[in-house]
């Protein structure tokens, strides 16, 4: 590595030098603030000393100056004892460590060393935030269906603000993938995305995993820790399954979405945190309130911003870039190829798991292919032979009005909804004075 050393004392300059040489440093000094800032304008180095006091330019001018240039060269200042207070508000401008006088071989290699392999983690910690800001970046998902265009549309919307989002949809549609596309287009990006899945905690460790203990609150509790809320504090955390939830830790979940304060399980001391909550289920949560399994002001807290991901069935306009997607994925060196055929057997599937199924089908396919051409030969007996899919209306031979087609519709759900009209507006995905119109003009009762 090129280092550059400015130092006033010559002296000193030649024993740091011959050091750095001995252990396969490139090295090139400078007297003076000024000669030091010249050579880093024409050179390009790796790692910067400067002493802290010079004549013509304190170490710290000549730290401003090149962090103005370059954030991420690693900076090291030289101090005497008496000075350590200058060499942390040097620190505090960007300098990466310091070194006090008088400091040995050891201490030097083991300061340098220590500098850049914090600057190397810095930089694939950035690197990482980069490419998973790609993975979630909505222009490169899967959205050829209108069903889905419209869900990244309500996600570039909600992503922008602070709003909770209750994501919805069957095991499989990619309600993480959302939850974490929401995150990566916020705000809040840079900061922490806290994931709990709450069915895979028993309930008796889940509040202690969302709020934290004190040391001696329970056996086993031997100190004190912090739970998810904490660790998102200026991010985001995502509830995965919140069906799950006991109705008492319900409660507590309530109250922290009402103040931004909690206690840690065994403690008195109130907890503030900034917390930007998305919160995601399979199952039905508007009739778990119905039955009373699910408190209805949580679902109101939590649903601010409801989001619907459709299920594969229902989009199957979407398979074949997905299976393209995966094919790119898990096909390696390999060039493989799809049959027509067997795309359009995959889009009368019905896709219980959905678009994890989907994934996982394909991947198994790739695996088990002795060519590089899949065709209907690869599939699974059940998806070659696909169980029929049930009509929600049944279309005579002579054909039917749509205006009766539609009105069956809104029967049929309102039926399934014991008569709220709200609900059922929820289920066909439109607004509830929407569905009084269509069925006013259908001359269907209220």
């Amino acid at each position: 590595m090129r280092v550059l050393l400015i130092d006033d004392d010559v002296n000193l300059g030649k024993v740091v030098s011959y050091q750095l040489r001995q252990n396969g440093y490139q090295v090139d000094t400078a007297t003076s603030g000024d000669e030091g800032l010249k050579k880093f304008d024409q050179y390009d180095y790796d790692l910067i000393i400067s002493d802290l006091k010079m004549p013509d330019m304190s170490g710290i001018k000549v730290l401003e100056h090149i962090r103005r240039q370059d954030k991420d060269v690693v900076f090291i200042i030289i101090t005497a004892y008496g000075s350590i207070e200058n060499a942390v508000k040097a620190c505090q401008l960007g300098a990466d460590d310091y070194l006090t006088k008088p400091f040995g071989q050891e201490q030097l290699l083991f300061t340098l060393k220590k500098a850049l392999k914090f600057k190397t983690l810095q930089t694939e910690n950035l690197n990482l935030r980069h490419e998973l800001s790609a993975t979630y970046q909505l222009d490169n998902m899967v959205a050829d269906s209108s069903a889905m265009q419209q869900v990244l549309t309500i996600t570039r919307r909600v992503a922008v603000s602070d709003a909770p989002v209750l994501i919805l949809g069957e095991s499989g549609t990619g309600k993480e993938l959302i939850a974490r596309a929401i995150h990566y287009h916020s705000p809040r990006k840079d900061n922490p995305l806290v994931t709990v899945n709450c069915p895979t905690i028993p309930d008796n460790l889940l509040e202690s995993e969302l709020f934290g203990h004190v040391k001696g609150a329970f056996t086993g509790a031997l100190r004190d820790r912090k739970g998810k809320f904490e660790q998102a504090h200026t991010g985001t955390l995502f509830l995965d399954e919140i069906g799950d939830l006991n109705t008492e830790l319900q409660a507590k979940l309530l109250r922290v979405l009402q103040e931004y304060e909690f206690e840690r399980v065994g403690g008195s001391e109130s907890i503030k945190v900034n917390v930007r909550m998305i919160a995601a289920t399979n199952r039905d949560l508007y009739q778990q309130v119905q039955e009373g399994q699910f408190r209805e002001d949580l679902y109101y807290r939590l649903s601010v911003v409801p989001i619907t991901i459709p299920p594969l069935r229902e989009r199957p306009e979407d398979i074949p870039a997905l299976v393209n997607n995966f094919i790119a994925r898990y096909s390696g060196d390999r060039n493989m190829h799809i049959d027509p055929d067997l795309i359009s057997a995959l889009e009368s599937h019905d896709w219980p798991g959905n678009v994890r199924e989907l994934e996982n089908m394909i991947r198994r396919m790739i695996t088990l292919s002795e060519s590089d051409r899949l065709t209907l030969n690869d599939l699974p007996q059940t998806i070659k032979t696909p169980p029929e899919r049930k009509q929600i209306i049944q279309v005579p031979e002579q054909g039917i009005p749509l205006a009766e087609v539609e009105r069956r519709v809104i029967r049929q759900t309102l039926d399934k909804t014991g008569g709220n009209q709200t609900r059922a507006a929820h289920m066909l995905n439109i607004p509830r004075h929407v569905l009084l119109y269509r069925m006013k003009k259908l001359g269907m009762r209220e």
